[in-house]
């Protein structure tokens, strides 16, 4: 059995998927495009220069992506987030800066909440949106 993140682009974000996965495989380390199929002339969901299917890697995890024009009554939640852990304050500062910026939004400030605080996850915690509505989640681990 595999698992596997599926980011579906609708709504505000349709359009967006392949410059949402190519600024995501810049900013992490060991991260690719595995695969990029794109609509057909005339086939139904998408025009053919958005994605159909996708998978690319980020530090080497596997996810999945789609974007579709059909009328959805749904789009991406903070309710679902990745979540990043890392040992690297530097690499969490890094990330979290980039993934917050240039319409981004932080939603808990990277802190390391002056020792108290710390949510039970780490030394450090910080959560964000992206542009394209993806949140994020960031922990500095011991």
């Amino acid at each position: 059995m595999k698992t596997t993140a599926f980011l579906t682009f609708v709504g505000d974000q349709y359009g967006k998927a392949e410059e949402a996965i190519n600024f995501y495989t810049s900013i992490f380390p060991n991260s690719q495009i595995k695969s990029l199929t794109k609509y057909r002339e005339g086939e139904a969901g998408g025009t053919p220069e958005l994605i159909k299917h996708a998978v690319f890697t980020l530090n080497d995890l596997e996810y999945m992506v789609s974007e579709s024009n059909y009328n959805h009554a749904w789009s991406f939640t903070p309710a679902v987030s990745l979540f990043i852990i890392d040992k690297s304050d530097e690499m969490i500062q890094t990330l979290f800066e980039k993934l917050s910026s240039n319409g981004g939004q932080v939603m808990v400030p990277l802190d390391n909440y002056n020792g108290e605080g710390d949510y039970g996850f780490g030394k450090k915690f910080g959560w964000c949106e992206d542009k394209y509505g993806v949140s994020w989640q960031f922990v500095l681990s011991e």
